[in-house]
């Protein structure tokens, strides 16, 4: 057969398949098969985990947000839950052991740069 000018013989194009055990052809798509299924296996076992948590998580966010509901519903009606007194008086708190933190940190400061 001509073809441009070329003779082209009949017959698939290509390097031949080199002879190859069929055994061992076998037992190697065996064994691939084997190794996707645990890959396969690993990836389900990560997204279940990864979804577990995120539900955790989301259980965990409706459960703060009810909190907050609760809190403004009282707020609403003129109560002052107790929970927010409490974070009140503990930022009051820790402002003020911040401030005295902050001052025996600059006194040690001044005291250490005052001696050669």
């Amino acid at each position: 057969q001509v073809v441009g000018g070329k003779v082209k013989k009949p017959g698939k194009r290509g390097r031949k398949p080199a002879k190859i055990d069929l055994k061992a052809k076998l037992e190697r798509s065996r064994q691939s098969a084997r190794e996707c299924r645990a890959r396969k296996k690993l990836r389900y076992q990560y997204l279940e985990e990864l979804v577990s948590s995120r539900e955790r998580a989301i259980c965990a966010l409706r459960e703060e947000l009810e909190m907050y509901k609760q809190w403004c519903m009282a707020m609403d009606q003129g109560k002052i839950p107790s929970e927010i007194k409490a974070l009140l008086t503990g930022e009051e708190q820790g402002k003020a052991q911040q401030s005295s933190t902050k001052l025996a940190k600059a006194g040690k400061t001044e005291a250490n740069s005052s001696n050669p």
